[in-house]
């Protein structure tokens, strides 16, 4: 399985790239946040899904850990493959795709190009409710800085349960998050000054 390349970037299209690793040209089919990071004669590190399939090979690139696993979470819905996987990730960004799936905003979805109304419900129903909070807030995090605040972005229970509470209060999943994040930047400890900074900031 290749799930890392690390090389430069040979040429790009409207939907690959080839990188260059050790000599070999890997073409690979990028996300939005692949396209985001790479440049012609640059060096590139991708995240990588290897699809194999009677008929051929195929090789999709994501600019970051997190994008991809939101792309294996897509194609895991039924009748969904990861041609169009990678186009939705292309359509929208990991960002806005994990607010379409915390919203229910079937609309957003339905405007990527392929993608049809029922099929957008489709996966809507499916991911809705397996798409954590920690998504939402990481989803358009870069991997460096991932992985040096890992510790310090993690959600703690408390932060679960005053999420939890501001959901309860008719905030949408993403707003709450994105809300409980502001409250702890700006001091908030307890579960209680979290959400009480949470609604004086008027999510």
């Amino acid at each position: 399985m290749i799930a890392y390349l690390k090389g430069r970037v040979l040429t790009i299209t409207s939907e690959t790239a080839i990188v260059e690793v050790g000599g070999v040209g890997y073409e690979l089919y990028c996300s939005g946040g692949a396209f985001r990071k790479i440049t012609v004669g640059e060096t590139v590190e991708l995240y990588t899904y290897l699809q194999v399939k009677e008929d051929g090979i195929t090789l999709f690139g994501f600019g970051a850990p997190q994008e991809k696993e939101l792309f294996l979470k897509v194609i895991s819905v039924s009748g969904v493959g990861p041609k169009m996987g990678i186009s939705i990730l292309t359509g929208l960004s990991a960002e806005e795709f994990t607010q379409a799936i915390a919203t229910a905003d079937v609309k957003r979805l339905s405007s990527v190009k392929g993608l049809g109304k029922k099929t957008a419900e489709k996966i809507v129903l499916e991911l809705h409710g397996k798409i954590s909070a920690a998504e939402v807030m990481n989803a358009s995090a870069d991997p460096i800085e991932s992985a040096l605040l890992s510790k310090e972005k993690a959600l703690s229970p408390q932060d679960e349960e005053a999420i939890s509470a501001l959901t309860g209060l008719g905030f949408t999943k993403n707003e709450s998050a994105q809300a409980v994040k502001r409250a702890k930047e700006q001091g908030a400890s307890t579960v209680e000054e979290i959400i009480r900074k949470a609604l004086q900031g008027g999510i």
